[in-house]
């Protein structure tokens, strides 16, 4: 349900009446963007190719008053790409989207609810906010998934599937007014991906883009909150994901990463599939640019195998796959409700491996589900043994209120820890990377390290390596020699001895 109310703010409000629903301030049908800013004297709307084209303000003479935006964001590639739309939006209205917190008149918090941490950050950042007499807008699965919750009360939140509508909520929030928009897009009754995939952006890193071709999933896994939050699955159709490639390219970007809360099982609700739409997409991919997928279930991947494989071997497209297992244990898989079994993900990483040379699987472990006993725990240190994954993603089970596990009688939290910790290790005692030293590779260079001192980029199986910070190198396909091992941990690789642009 959408709704204004006033906040009791002690700003003064040009709007002294309580407004009972914010399509008194603008319609009383949902209307599109285009519809909803042709009335702004510095918002225009135009037409090239069939494409809207949002031009942003005029500098010096913005509405509102040049009201700073502050964007933090927690969690998965798909709330950093809502919040990178967010941002673009308001921005082409004319506010100022900031990095600074303290300048910032008005702050989004796009939330996160897989894991108890990140629920937490959001509450202190909540907590921050309000000692510091901020405006607050609240997004993303937490109070999408829990809109009752007593913390988020008396703050104005907008739904994941309503961000192409914050600037009426950024609007009516500085008004002090509080804004709830909550409910899901449809199309002839039918729930669609969300907002359009059209909308302005702001992005995070300009070289790349992140797309969210559907949203929600199919499965109904006894310890996720997301589902509550995103729902049953919604697919964008293939055309619209690839205008929005289209338009990234033109703009610069070099590296198309595809997310959702599932992208194999893309497609099953509008008759479309995950390899029609990577087909598309490859036939747009310019040279010299390459294009990531995200996060598939066993379940959805394993009728795609064969076109999968032969996708992957394309050299525009990562031969990377996020595949998670999150057990090794039949009986814990079966109490997850994950709907596959130990041997559908190792015939998933076994074709893979057989038909795309060298490519980099990561999956996810859970550790401590409530029904796991030691043998189930070592049936996941088997499997992680034998595969040694490269890129492996260990995570203590988390009780997220309103889910079945929540409610099964826990594992002892000490004996959770010990077998993270047993699990970590093991995970440190392989190395997979030596014997690439002396290989020469192409890399596509995207970003900087966190330490500053190195630039990052990403070799055909999305294996991170660090070249020196040449600003000739940035965007662009290097050929590269690896000349030794620098670190010795997930999200490390190598550092080169010579590189120079292959295009």
């Amino acid at each position: 349900m959408d709704f204004v109310e006033n906040s009791g703010s002690s700003l003064e409000a040009p709007c002294r009446e309580i407004i009972e629903d914010i399509e008194d301030l603008i319609s009383s049908q949902d209307i599109t963007p285009k519809e909803r800013y042709s009335s702004k004297k510095y918002v225009k709307v135009k037409a090239r190719k069939k494409k809207e084209e949002y031009i942003a303000p005029p500098v010096g003479d913005n509405i509102p008053a040049v009201e700073n935006i502050y964007i933090k964001t927690w969690g998965c590639a798909h709330n950093t790409s809502d919040s990178e739309y967010m941002g673009g939006q308001l921005s082409a209205y004319g506010y100022n989207v900031t990095n600074d917190k303290d300048e910032a008149e008005l702050w989004i918090l796009n939330s996160c609810t897989v894991k108890n941490p990140a629920e937490d950050h959001f509450r202190n950042e909540i907590e921050s906010a309000k000692k510091l007499g901020k405006h607050v807008v609240l997004a993303g699965c937490v109070p999408q998934g829990a809109p009752k919750s007593s913390f988020i009360q008396g703050y104005s939140v907008i739904g994941v599937q309503q961000i192409d509508r914050v600037v009426e909520v950024v609007e009516e929030t500085l008004k002090g007014n509080t804004v709830r928009l909550l409910g899901p897009k449809k199309e002839n009754g039918k729930k669609t991906g969300g907002a359009s995939l059209l909308l302005p952006k702001v992005r995070r890193n300009a070289l790349i883009e992140i797309i969210a071709i559907n949203t929600g999933c199919l499965n109904q896994c006894t310890y996720c909150k997301t589902k509550h939050a995103r729902g049953d699955l919604g697919s964008y159709p293939p055309e619209k994901i690839v205008e929005r490639a289209v338009r990234a390219f033109e703009d610069g970007v070099v590296e198309i990463w595809l997310t959702s809360e599932d992208t194999g099982a893309y497609g099953r609700d509008i008759n479309s599939s995950l390899p029609e739409l990577l087909w598309k997409l490859v036939e747009i991919i310019p040279e010299g640019c390459r294009l990531r997928l995200g996060m598939t279930n066993p379940p959805y991947i394993l009728e795609h195998l064969e076109e999968i494989a032969k996708i992957m071997n394309n050299p525009r497209v990562y031969s990377f796959l996020h595949v998670p297992v999150q057990s090794g244990s039949d009986e814990v898989l079966g109490d997850m409700k994950r709907e596959y079994c130990r041997a559908d993900f190792e015939h998933v990483v076994e074709f893979l491996k057989n038909r795309v040379p060298g490519i980099t699987i990561a999956t996810d472990i859970i550790c401590g589900f409530p029904t796991e006993t030691e043998k189930n725990f070592e049936d996941t240190m088997s499997l992680c043994e034998n595969y040694k994954f490269p890129s492996l993603f260990i995570n203590q089970f988390f009780p997220r209120p309103g889910t079945p596990a929540a409610l099964m009688p826990r594992v002892d939290p000490q004996e959770v820890k010990s077998r993270t910790k047993r699990l970590t290790e093991l995970f440190y005692s392989y190395e997979p990377y030596g014997h690439k030293i002396g290989e020469i590779q192409y890399v596509l260079v995207t970003e900087i390290s966190h330490d500053k001192k190195h630039y990052v980029g990403h070799n055909e199986f999305y294996e991170q390596v660090l070249l020196p910070m040449k600003p000739e190198l940035m965007g662009r396909l290097v050929r590269v020699e690896i000349a030794w091992q620098f670190l010795q941990r997930q999200e490390l690789l190598v550092i080169i001895r010579f590189g120079f642009p292959y295009f």
